[in-house]
């Protein structure tokens, strides 16, 4: 299953921020967003779509940690923990007695830290920390499957965001970097190379570029390979394309060619009342001796929402059973 858990909120207002006073209020107004979409309550969600289906192994993208330090300190890195995704999720599988743990992890996006206006006032820092996750079942006999070889890296190639925009003098400039989590996956004495990713989406050069390291990085293999994760390419662009060409068969469109398979993107409060799904950019795809026998989308239903009307994420996740030939 791959799983793009939303940050919680659009970080665009704060990239657009254009003085010092226009990012603090940027980052006031993200924040309330990110307590509004209220985590430990979607995690349940989440919780609920994984036990559904008990899949061997999870790709998690945006997995955040919020943290925050009161008063504002530029001296000093906020250390409090406000929302550990990956914790929170993991807790929420272990009380449905689901058994999963962390393979392999690696911090992306940005380390970013900036105040915002506390609502009794005063400032207080808020720190966003990004990751990509690969979750295992722990609960299997190492006859039927066991998991070696994790790795985990960033990406060569990425972006860099100026604030304000425009990159004027004294400008901060914030590499936005992107990474992918791997391990090699051996079910009943099968073993195939599994890597979940989280593409860049605002260039599509450098998000080529990020697929070509993939294909010379750890999907440069004489196993059998499965790609999984939000690629931020929708079918047909030149990086779906290019993975293709590579010799990858979408798992989707292997089990339901006249099915558009939408998985992106819900409203940023997660509150919009009818799904606005339009795109697909959250794959399954693999490579060699590997049949898809099923796919499905997770969270994208009106019964998938929490009891407060939020959906899940602000995409819906892919769950595909593969049978290694």
């Amino acid at each position: 299953m791959t799983r793009n858990l939303y940050l919680g909120a659009d970080l665009a207002p704060v990239l657009a921020a254009g003085n010092p006073q226009a990012l603090v209020a940027a980052v006031t107004a993200v924040y309330a967003n990110v307590q509004a979409t209220n985590f430990p309550e979607r995690a349940k969600a989440l919780a609920d779509e994984i036990a559904d289906s008990d899949p061997h192994l999870v790709g998690l993208q945006e997995a955040a940690l919020w943290r925050s330090q009161t008063p504002a300190d530029p001296s000093s890195p906020a250390e409090n923990i406000e929302y550990d995704f990956l914790k929170i999720l993991l807790d929420e599988l272990s009380a449905r007695g689901k058994h999963y743990a962390a393979v392999a992890t690696v911090t992306v996006g940005s380390d970013f830290e900036a105040p915002r206006i506390m609502p009794g006032g005063g400032l207080q820092d808020i720190r966003l920390t990004d990751r990509d996750v690969l979750l295992k079942r722990t609960d299997l006999p190492a006859r039927a499957f066991s998991v070696a070889n994790a790795q985990a890296a960033r990406f060569q190639r990425h972006v860099e965001v100026c604030i304000p925009s425009g990159c004027p003098e004294g400008a901060l400039r914030i590499r936005v970097e992107r990474g992918w989590v791997a391990a090699d996956a051996t079910v009943r004495g099968h073993t195939t190379r599994v890597v979940s990713t989280h593409l860049e989406p605002g260039s599509p050069t450098v998000r080529e570029a990020q697929a070509d390291e993939l294909l010379a990085g750890p999907l440069n293999t004489a196993h059998p390979a499965v790609l999984f994760g939000d690629l931020n390419s929708a079918p047909g662009t030149p990086t779906h394309n290019r993975l293709l060409g590579a010799g990858f068969t979408d798992a989707w469109t292997a089990t339901h060619p006249r099915d558009p398979g939408f998985t992106c993107c819900q409203d940023a409060d997660l509150r919009n009342p009818t799904s606005e799904l339009t795109q697909r950019i959250d794959y399954v795809l693999f490579r060699g001796p590997i049949s898809a026998l099923a796919s499905q989308r997770v969270g994208d239903n009106q019964a998938d929402r929490t009891p407060s009307g939020l959906w899940p994420s602000d995409h819906a996740g892919v769950r595909s059973v593969l049978l290694l030939r």
